[in-house]
């Protein structure tokens, strides 16, 4: 990370304790640190949270607004992620770094869900190749302690579970052109399922191990980084205490992305991928 400096020592220190499974925060390799997830924060969105994760802490907002489908995906709606931070939160948000940053986080964010296995897009269909919702997931970077790629998307895995999608009251179909009446209740409302949208795993290699959620000191260790989208089971939001079992949950991939100058051999990317699911 730029702007955090460390000292040869400190970096054998990192280095070391990786390659013993035992970080300097006292976690193993594949511990995430404490973390709080506020649901609902702004008012004004029609789904909001905020999550803090260690000194990462970030901010969602998602707005609804009827467009039209796209042509080859016309029973499908549409999603949008805009990323947005200060230089307060990281000195690399400073100048064009900022516009690279926050375009790499949204690429990313898309490709995983636009996955065919992820998010499913036809729950936001509202008349196939006529309407349809499309959704803008705002991101807000507060603060930066390391590992944004997993923080923002559990933060916007925790707003979709929060979004409300107004009813349709009535539809009037006039020649080509579609009239919607949405209704006036402000409780009248569906949410989506969120079971499957992917979470962003981020895979940060320290000597010859890779460890999960890296602190921003851990990460300056570091010349490679990849970046895994991991999908989720619908059934493990549902109600149904037999599918509570996490060895029941069909994870699969949807994404791969790898940040840092440096690489991985084929034996190192597969435990990786394997590590992160």
């Amino acid at each position: 990370m730029a702007g955090l400096l460390l000292s040869s020592t400190e970096k054998v220190f990192i280095v070391h304790g990786v390659q013993e499974d035992f970080r300097s925060d006292g976690r193993s390799n594949i511990d995430y640190r404490p973390m709080e997830l506020e649901t609902d924060v702004v008012s004004h969105a029609s789904g909001s949270a905020r999550l803090r994760l260690a000194n990462t802490d970030i901010l969602v907002g998602i707005k609804t607004e009827i467009d039209t489908p796209k042509p080859d995906k016309p029973d499908m709606g549409k999603i949008e992620f805009l990323v947005d931070g200060s230089a307060n939160a990281t000195p690399e948000f400073e100048g064009r770094g900022g516009e690279n940053l926050a375009s790499s986080i949204s690429n990313t964010m898309q490709r995983a869900y636009h996955s065919s296995q992820a998010f499913d897009l036809k729950q936001l269909c509202i008349v196939e190749g006529k309407q349809c919702w499309k959704l803008y997931v705002d991101i807000l970077i507060l603060e930066c302690g390391g590992n944004w790629f997993d923080a923002v998307s559990l933060a916007t895995k925790a707003a979709l579970f929060n979004t409300r999608i107004p009813l349709v009251k009535a539809l009037l179909m006039d020649g080509g052109n579609v009239d919607l009446q949405l209704s006036d209740d402000p409780y009248d409302f569906k949410f989506l399922d969120v079971g499957s949208a992917p979470l962003l795993v981020t895979l940060c290699k320290i000597g010859e191990k890779c460890v999960v959620d890296p602190s921003a000191e851990e990460e300056s260790c570091s010349v490679i980084s990849l970046i895994v989208g991991i999908t989720g089971n619908s059934k493990s939001y549902c109600a149904d205490k037999g599918a509570s079992n996490i060895t029941d949950v069909d994870i699969k991939c949807s994404t791969i992305s790898m940040n840092g100058p440096g690489s991985l051999a084929p034996k190192t990317l597969k435990n990786a991928i394997h590590q992160g699911m």
